[in-house]
């Protein structure tokens, strides 16, 4: 008897919620993305790649974990047998027509090759918690506080220590949820999931609010997240935060009545498709998922979710609750003061994620907090001699030793709590919005603060403000829910007088920006996007640290100062400009930028379309090229979807280290740190910092920068007219379309400036130009490292150097808005910390 489709999806959710035990040492890990419609099954597959079938990949359909014992192998990167398997099979298809097409061990491999659409090795990663070193108590009690414990009838000894809660000191700054709490308004009803290195469930102050069913260890596979190693103790504060119950013990949380539950990742090395199904774990009911942990903050790394775990966070906001979404609240990043910025964290800068920054219990911004425009909104931690009192590991233990943006994201957390018990029926989109609306301006003359276009003060530094509890319940029990998400996807192309109608677009929300720039010192590079309305966002500042080779491979910056405006439309000029820092001795290569723009759909009726990630997206289940541009080998790009249907995953070289524990990246001193309001977050002298002011913007201006700049500027004319026929796809870069960013010229002050691209001078008629494509570049220096993204390229003679001809190219689109046909694809980068999801270290599979 066949059982019905909605059963068996409900067993297989059942069995994906306990994963089974790993076994690295003895196994090699992949995961299959299977098309049950291509004409194989999951058995034969298996049966055909040698591997045994474990279980789904967390909550994501047709993602499948095998595995297959360890064996003797060579070293090189092609010696993997499931992958050798999988080559072959597709080896046999790729055959020139014999007497042996139309057999049935060819009709076999290309039923197994069609349905084979991903196949990924299993890595085990460390990921690193963002959590500062103990330093000092914090101030002693203060008799507002005790007040306010008598008037609500907290016994709790530590909840006048709480000063998040109520600060006497400063009273304008707190979360300000006791007048939420007066409401009745306490989280009941709420799950929140903390992501981190275990939950103590055995604490007075949790036990009572431990939610078993929605917790799993992922680091030893087993059902509770109990900690244990000795400074396992992170996650516990940070649930303390949220979820610490009114009683006789330690403090209070802000949402004292919802529940927490422990998911253990940060203990041990864990694999992507762990980390995956961690984000998803039980998200029917785990409506908050809070992360305070990520790349090193070492203002050095640049990394990002790799393709398992970006499709599970997209799965989550599709998905979760019932459809509304999970929330993902993320720790902007401590890594302040090592000159680090959070949009080199594909974590922080995804769209999907409400990051939040740190201010202090001053008002002030923490040095150690990391700017960037990504940061959402800040909340309170650490800073200026004071600390977070909350929960701490042991059966009535308690700290005051907690900080950083580490604290600052529980605290978001738990005011998120509050407004889901208020409005259940938020969205995910919805609670981004209340963020922005809600968040207060502190330190009005901080010079940071720039108005966007809707006229809403911007910070990198604060992002909209700090999160205030009762703004934000208040404004949720009123607020209508946002109409469904759309978006734009623009290819590697700039557009002259190319037109794009409006497609169902009602308003910015997030604008994300992808870039393909070689750089021998990729820290030199700045880049900085401008909106139709002249909203300048700051996507890379100078990272005086980061002096990897690698460049910018692929990477996606994302910007907040877009979000969210209902009453500005996209359509108009984007500008992008992208500068270095004027250095004979390094320099590189703009190979193309794409523009997505997100936001709300002006007709619901006429949205249909779920974003799907794209299996091209990612670089490190893509092979590298076999040569590099100057080897003038060709570069193919692939329009429609035969491309993401026959993805072989490749083992990379990659430089295995044991990572230092979190807090040795961070300052020891966060606590006493006095912070600012008085500095901008970027104060680099060049164009990207500083603003367009001194470029022309003619399209007939010969531009010429400055002594103190070299810069680069692109541009999507995106204006709406009448429909007309336009082509199947976007036009790609050609191969001789590289722009240079080395060509070097003096001032008469002894300066140098590095012209990296005129975009808006005139092509001269007399040079020979594709009718479509008609870029030119400067120089080609210095050539592609291995590994870079050179889709791009379509073999044409390498450019000759120091040319100085302006240059445009022309787009015209044709593929409906959110189609991802027509991508393009992009390989590993070499070095290390390039590149989103190829770059984390690998850890070793024995246990630190």
């Amino acid at each position: 008897m066949r059982l019905p489709l909605s059963l068996i999806l409900a067993v297989q959710s059942v069995l994906a919620l306990q994963p089974a035990k790993r076994f690295y040492q003895t196994h090699d890990y992949y995961v299959i993305e299977h098309d049950p419609y291509a004409g194989a099954s999951l058995d034969e597959i298996s049966r055909a790649l040698g591997v045994e079938i474990v279980e789904q990949a967390g909550q994501l359909v047709n993602h499948w974990l095998v595995r297959t014992e360890k064996g003797l192998r060579k070293r090189d990167s092609n010696s993997d047998p499931v992958l050798r398997s999988l080559e072959a099979i597709r080896e046999q298809v790729r055959a020139p027509d014999n007497v042996l097409a139309r057999s049935e061990d060819v009709s076999q491999s290309r039923r197994i090759s069609n349905s084979v659409r991903v196949l990924l090795p299993q890595t085990l990663r460390q990921r690193t918690k963002r959590a500062p070193p103990p330093i000092r108590p914090p101030p002693e009690d203060i008799e507002t506080a005790s007040a306010a414990a008598q008037r609500l009838d907290i016994h709790d000894p530590f909840f006048t220590k709480q000063w998040h809660l109520v600060n006497d000191e400063f009273p304008e700054h707190m979360m300000n949820v006791t007048p939420v709490w007066d409401m009745g308004i306490k989280g009941k009803g709420v799950i929140t999931a903390f992501v981190d290195d275990g939950l103590d469930y055995t604490s007075d102050d949790l036990a009572n609010n431990f939610y078993a069913y929605g917790s799993y260890d992922f680091n030893d596979h087993v059902n509770l997240p109990t900690p244990v190693l000795f400074d396992d103790h992170h996650g516990t504060r940070c649930a303390g935060q949220v979820a610490a119950v009114k009683n006789d013990a330690c403090g209070v949380g802000i949402a004292y009545e919802s529940k927490v539950a422990g998911i253990r990742i940060l203990s041990g090395p864990i694999s992507d498709v762990d980390e995956a199904a961690a984000l998803n774990y039980d998200y029917q009911n785990n409506s908050i998922f809070s992360c305070s942990w990520g790349p090193p903050d070492d203002g050095r790394s640049m990394e990002g979710p790799g393709y398992l775990i970006k499709k599970a966070m997209v799965n989550g906001v599709q998905e979760g609750r019932g459809g509304k979404g999970s929330v993902f609240v993320f720790a902007s990043g401590n890594g302040g003061r090592q000159g680090d910025q959070c949009n080199f964290d594909g974590y922080t800068n995804s769209i999907f994620s409400v990051t939040v920054a740190a201010i202090d219990f001053k008002g002030l911004h923490p040095d150690y907090s990391e700017a960037c425009a990504a940061n959402m909104i800040v909340a309170y931690t650490s800073g200026s001699g004071n600390h977070i009192t909350t929960t701490d590991r042991g059966k009535n233990k308690c700290s005051s030793s907690h900080g950083g943006t580490s604290a600052a994201a529980p605290n978001a957390a738990g005011v998120f709590a509050l407004a889901l018990e208020a409005r259940p029926d938020l969205s995910w989109r919805d609670v981004q919005h209340l963020c922005v609306r809600t968040a207060l301006q502190v330190n009005p003359d901080d010079p940071d603060w720039e108005m966007t276009a809707a006229g809403r003060p911007y910070s990198y530094k604060y992002g909209y403000g700090s999160l205030s509890g009762i703004e934000f319940v208040k404004a949720s029990q009123t607020w209508k829910t946002v109409k469904p998400q759309t978006w734009i996807d623009l290819p590697v192309i700039q557009v002259n007088n190319g037109t794009l109608d409006k497609h169902n677009f009602e308003g910015l929300e997030h604008i994300t920006v992808r870039v393909w720039i070689t750089h021998t010192r990729r820290g030199d590079v700045e880049v900085e996007l401008v909106s139709p309305k002249g909203v300048k966002s700051i996507l890379a500042a100078r990272r005086n640290g980061d002096s990897a080779d690698t460049g910018y491979p692929g990477w996606t910056f994302m910007t907040s100062l877009m979000h969210p405006r209902r009453d500005e439309s996209p359509l108009g000029d984007w500008t992008i400009r992208v500068s270095d820092q004027r250095k004979e001795d390094q320099s590189g290569v703009f190979l193309g930028w794409t523009l997505s723009i997100w936001g709300s759909v002006a007709d619901e009726v006429k949205s249909h379309k779920s974003y799907v990630v794209p299996t091209d997206e990612h670089d490190e289940i893509l092979p590298p090229p076999p040569k590099t541009v100057a080897d003038h080998d060709h570069a193919t790009t692939t329009t429609g979807t035969a491309q993401s249907t026959e993805v072989l995953a490749t083992t990379t070289a990659t430089n295995t280290k044991t990572l230092v524990r979190p807090t040795e990246h961070l300052p020891t001193d966060h606590g006493h740190s006095e912070g600012e309001n008085t500095k901008p977050a970027f104060t680099s002298d060049k164009a990207v910092a500083t603003g367009a002011q001194d470029l022309e913007t003619s399209p007939s201006a010969s531009v010429t920068p400055t002594p103190d700049e070299g810069w680069l500027a692109g541009l999507f004319f995106w204006r709406r007219a009448v429909l007309r026929k336009r082509r199947a796809n976007y036009t790609s870069l050609r191969g001789d379309d590289e722009v240079a960013m080395g060509s070097v010229t003096r001032s008469s002050t002894g300066g140098r400036t590095k012209e990296l691209y005129d975009a808006f001078g005139e092509v001269s008629d007399d040079d020979e130009v594709d009718e479509e494509t008609a870029l030119r570049p400067h120089s080609i220096s210095p050539p592609l490292p291995t590994g870079l993204h050179t889709g791009f390229l379509d073999d044409d003679d390498p450019p000759t150097a120091g040319s100085q001809r302006a240059t445009r190219y022309r787009d015209e689109p044709e593929s409906p808005v959110g189609s991802r046909e027509g991508d393009r694809s992009e390989s590993p980068a070499s070095g290390s910390g390039s590149g989103s999801g190829s770059s984390w270290e690998h850890a070793s599979e024995t246990r630190p």
